[in-house]
Order: structure tokens, then sequence, then C-alpha cells
């Protein structure tokens, strides 16, 4: 999944942009709101993830102009402010959790999983379809009980296609979730993981559920709960 991570603790943005990157995300790690507006209008995301303590506006304000702008994935605000007043107001400003410093990882990265989870309509950590299994916190896809050998692109494809299920999804947006940098981005590339995909669902379990929509990107046909 692709995340914005609005966070000017350098030290610390990095440290959390390197532990989402071992998660399978491509991370946005940006120091403030100016920068995290221009991303956002030019890139999509799949979550943010905000400090309130921001120089110039702060995460509330940026929270409040996202939301303003139509932008509708989860927010979770991660912050040094732990009264419950500042976690109202965050929540009223449009936020969907709210993660107090200090705090372990593992709990940091569950809410985000359950977030996204939520966002695309699943409750459990795991999406089915047909006779593939994805365990979205072991990042392994299955057929039956035999586990089908993905390397971490593939898995991210089928992964984005899966929540996305009966949406046609851009090229261009499956790009955006294997690379962090416009300079590393090679259409071709997908074509290519996209086929290799094809072919190992099939394999595994006779299950063809990607189309080429022509011009437009590809669509995971089968229904996905």
């Amino acid at each position: 999944m692709k995340l914005l991570l609005v966070e000017d603790e350098a030290l610390l943005r990095h440290h959390l942009s390197s532990r989402f990157g071992e998660s399978g995300h491509v991370v946005d790690a940006v120091p403030d709101a100016e920068e995290a507006l221009y991303r956002v209008d030019e890139y999509s995301h799949d979550l943010a993830v905000i400090d309130l303590g921001l120089p110039g506006m702060d995460g509330l304000n940026l929270i409040r102009q996202l939301r303003s702008r139509g932008k509708t994935f989860p927010i979770l605000i991660l912050t040094a402010r732990g009264n419950w007043q500042d976690k109202v107001e965050g929540l009223t400003a449009g936020a969907d959790d709210y993660v107090v410093k200090p705090f372990q990882f593992e709990e940091l990265e569950a809410r985000l999983n359950a977030l996204l989870r939520r966002s695309a309509g699943f409750v459990q950590a795991a999406i089915e379809s047909g006779p593939i299994r994805l365990d979205l916190n072991r990042k392994q896809a299955s057929a039956g009980d035999e586990a089908i050998q993905l390397t971490a692109f593939e898995y991210r494809i089928l992964e984005y296609l899966m929540r996305h299920h009966q949406q046609v999804v851009p090229k261009e947006r499956l790009i955006e979730q294997l690379y962090p940098d416009d300079e590393e981005r090679d259409p071709n590339v997908i074509e290519v993981l996209v086929g290799r995909l094809r072919k190992k669902l099939e394999a595994a379990a006779d299950f063809r559920p990607i189309d080429t929509v022509r011009g437009q990107g590809y669509l995971f046909t089968e229904p996905c709960r």
C-alpha cells in the first residue's frame, strides 16, 4: 500500500519509513504540511500517518485541508499529545485513529493495517476470492493448503487488485505501489509482473481473475471477501 508519512523529526521519519518499507509498503515521507499537500495532489495514497506538531501548518489543519479537498483515505494521527481533548479534536478534524508517542511499532502497524482493511470493506486479516486466500499479516497467498510462491512485487500487485476488486486499477497506480521515486518507475515492469502473476494463479488453482482493460488498466473480475 502507498502511505503518506508526515513527520518533522528526521530520525523518526527515517525509522518509520524503513519499518513500513520492510512491511511491504511504499512510503511518501515528508517533513511538513506544505509538502504533504503537494504530494497528495500529485499522487494517490491509501493512508496517511500525520504528526500534529508540524512546523508551519499544524497537523490538525493539515487534516482539515485534506478532507476539504475530498481526500477520503484513512488518517492515523501520531503525536506526543495524549490528553483526551486532543484526541477528540483530532478525530473531529477527520482523523480515523490516534496513536500517542512513545509507541510500539507493532501496535502502530496493527492499527494501520486495521484501517486499511476497513477502508477496503474487509474486517478480517485475510482476503479470499475463489480458491485464493491472502494472509494480510504474513503477506502470503495460498490456494487451499498450498502456498503460492510470489515475489514481493507480485504479492503487492495481487493484494492491491484484490482490495480494489471489480474496479479498474490504472497501471500508473500499480507502479506507485512498487516504487517510491518517479525515476525508478518503468511501466513495462507492471506488464511483466502481471503476466507472471496470472501464470502462477492459473498453475496453482486454475484461476484467471485478472483482466486487462485496454487503455485503462487491470481489473480483478472476481468478488473478494
